[in-house]
């Protein structure tokens, strides 16, 4: 469930800002003129990217429309527009030129874009850039899908949460009052308060959206899509556009904060019937999609209720004869992002795969199993458009871009297909990334990444970094980040070791669930392991100079590490939105369903787990710290709360060590805001190089 987070939470502020209206004195953000010095990658190099976000393929397969953001530092914001490009290659075409950003692309016809801006849904002719107004939407917008036939739409709007009967009146004439009372659990959820739920609601479309007489098609008392990941992938038309499958979690309150069971239901349009086609299934069933002759549905789906990072299977439904098949019983990877081929005769998925995310092949007549991608890099989504795979496409050193595949390929690289970054990285020299697999301190098998300083010299030590991973449960994969970017740290001149420790997902779910009521256990020891390792066997790394970072997990793994660092392996450490003490950790948070699978419950139930897990918390080895440390923490992350951070770090300058502590009023589990994220950046590259260099 994790392993989009980052790419999500980026469009989170896209579709954060649909729900506000144009700002007229608002400036049009246009690419940055950066000077590459001397080939270093730093994060102002970063942040003068483009980023692409969305992409969809017209019809004929002839055009790829996608929209780019750019940043701008003195704005403290970025805005993305619309393009388009020959998918046989060649310039790029930009469609707008707006303040304000646009995104949710969808093709109506091959020289129609239809796509929303702010609380609009519009299209425009790719032709002459005209555009028609098809919509607007009050309560905001966070994207739609049409029908297949081009006549309805489903979009994705926001109904506020009602106060309960018995404590509205308390509000009579305070319209000024800032208070909240609730009654039931899930009152806030990740980075922010649930005073709406997200709706899809279904209209016609002629030349124009006739958004007055839609209809909802959920009960407005459930959220759909599911937050906070849940977006258009999850619900889809059927293919003569008379039934609607979508996701949905049909539990409030402290029953939502337990459980993790959704499940798929089919709505039928004409008669406004709904049936649940999943049901029995107890965990995370998510992102159904129709074969193309409308007999069966596909779906992600997770097995055990409470486990938000159980393998997520590829489960497909007969819709006649109401058969279910699982068609990974016997592959021990989870699959994503679920395509039919024309004919139906395969299914195609993103798999984490052994350090990577590449795209695999399932076909329905025998259920064997191919890999059509492979390299180094991650496949973050793609779209199937006939023989062809248009890839979003990420490595340790590059940003997303689209790289094309064929249908019949067996583990290719992929063709490069857009090239709008190419003039600033061609100046860069990216610090040079290695696969090893070393053996664990138990004879396991680990892919450990090294990612080495930018200019490397080989008769020259370095200072090195370890990297602690968050998740738990998230492979350290090909991923790029505009928080944790190892070309950064390796422009800042560091060695840098990523190890997928025990715990993450790609390499079998005996190794990934390895980590569940362990969290002090095979992890940390793999963790050092990696760090000795590399300290011992690569002489260009200076064993005196090794620092460790982190956030989320990797944060409460910076915390562990500090109280067991009695040999003083590490040398300085950087801690972000980390669990630092695991019982006021366990009543904090919002997703109770994490700490009963994650650490076998709550602290007061005293059986042999829970005392085992609770004795790991990182508060109660703080008697042992005795390395510089740096907090980071923001006020808006729900999930791990900023008390938690300023614990540790108080912690850390009462036992008087060397102690910083960022703080950031307005950022979540995450760091989105340009300056912020500059700000972030500076102070991680100040705080090791005091220590490390």
């Amino acid at each position: 469930m994790k392993k989009t987070i980052i790419a999500l939470a980026s469009l989170a502020l896209v579709c954060a800002c649909s729900k506000q209206g144009a700002d007229k004195d608002a400036k049009v953000i246009e690419k940055t003129d950066i000077e590459v010095q001397n080939g270093q990658f730093t994060p102002e190099v970063m942040w003068a990217l483009g980023k692409m976000g969305e992409t969809a393929v017209s019809p004929n397969g002839n055009q790829l429309a996608y929209t780019l953001t750019y940043y701008n530092m003195e704005e403290n914001k970025g805005n993305a527009e619309l393009y388009i490009m020959p998918t046989a290659g060649g310039e790029a075409t930009r469609l707008t030129v707006t303040a304000q950003s646009e995104f949710n692309p969808v093709w109506k016809d091959d020289n129609t874009l239809m796509f929303c801006r702010g609380n609009e849904i519009r299209s425009i002719d790719v032709n002459s850039h005209k555009e028609t107004l098809l919509a607007t939407v009050e309560s905001g917008l966070e994207g739609f899908k049409i029908s297949p036939d081009g006549k309805k739409v489903v979009y994705v709007t926001d109904i506020a949460v009602k106060r309960a009967n018995d404590v509205e009146p308390l509000f009579e004439g305070l319209d000024k009052t800032t208070g909240r009372i609730n009654e039931d659990l899930m009152y806030r959820h990740w980075d922010q308060w649930v005073d709406e739920y997200p709706q899809i609601f279904i209209a016609d479309l002629s030349s124009s959206i006739d958004i007055k007489n839609a209809k909802p098609i959920v009960d407005s008392t459930f959220e759909c899509p599911m937050r906070p990941w849940g977006g258009v992938e999850q619900f889809n038309f059927s293919p003569d556009g008379t039934q609607i499958a979508y996701t949905c979690r049909k539990k409030s309150g402290k029953d939502y904060a337990l459980s993790t069971n959704s499940d798929i239901y089919l709505y039928n349009i004409a008669n406004g019937t709904t049936i649940n086609i999943s049901e029995g299934i107890m965990g995370y069933d998510q992102n159904p999609v129709f074969s193309h002759d409308g007999s069966k549905i596909a779906w992600e789906s997770m097995e055990r209720d409470g486990y938000e990072s159980d393998k997520l299977r590829l489960m497909v439904y007969d819709i006649k004869s109401k058969a279910l098949i699982d068609y990974t019983d016997n592959f021990d990877y989870g699959v994503s992002g679920i395509s039919w081929t024309d004919d139906d005769s395969e299914m195609l998925a993103v798999v984490m795969y052994r350090g990577m995310n590449e795209i695999f092949a399932f076909k329905t007549a025998d259920k064997s199993i191919r890999q059509i991608s492979h390299g180094y890099h991650d496949i973050n989504g793609f779209q199937l458009c006939g023989d062809k795979i248009y890839a979003t496409q990420v490595s340790i050193s590059y940003p997303a871009t689209v790289y094309t595949y064929n249908l019949n390929d067996n583990m290719k690289e992929g063709t490069k297909l857009t090239t709008f970054n190419d003039d600033i990285l061609s100046n860069v020299r990216m610090g040079k990334v290695e696969e090893h697999w070393i053996k664990t301190h138990d004879g396991q098998e680990m892919l450990t990444w090294l990612i080495y300083p930018y200019n490397y010299d080989s008769t020259k030590v370095y200072p090195a970094l370890l990297f602690c991973e968050g998740g738990p449960q998230s492979m350290v994969s090909q991923f790029w980040s505009t928080r944790w970017n190892f070309q950064v740290m390796s422009g800042a001149g560091y060695f840098v070791i990523a190890p997928n420790r025990r715990g993450v997902p790609g390499f079998g779910t005996a190794w990934c669930e390895e980590i569940s009521g362990d969290y002090g256990g095979l992890c940390m020891k793999d963790y050092m392991t990696a760090t000795d390792y590399f300290a011992n066997n690569c002489k260009q790394i200076d064993k005196e100079r090794i620092g460790a970072c982190g956030a989320s997990f990797g944060g409460y793994s910076i915390y562990w590490l500090a109280g067991h660092n009695e040999s003083h392996r590490f040398k300085a450490f950087l801690a972000h939105n980390g669990m630092f003490n695991f019982e006021q950790q366990s009543l904090e948070t919002e997703e109770f369903w994490f700490t009963n699978w994650d650490l076998g419950g709550p602290y007061w139930a005293k059986t042999p787990q829970t005392i085992k897990s609770y004795s790991n918390s990182p508060h109660l080895f703080v008697d042992k710290w005795n390395t510089p440390i740096c907090v980071v923490h923001s006020e808006f992350d729900f999930r791990i709360v900023a008390s938690q951070g300023m614990a540790a770090y108080n912690a850390a300058k009462l036992r008087g060590l060397d102690a910083r502590y960022l703080y950031f009023p307005d950022e979540t589990h995450w760091v989105l805001r340009p300056q912020n994220s500059l700000l972030w950046h500076r102070n991680f590259i100040d705080w090791f190089d005091k220590y490390l260099k």
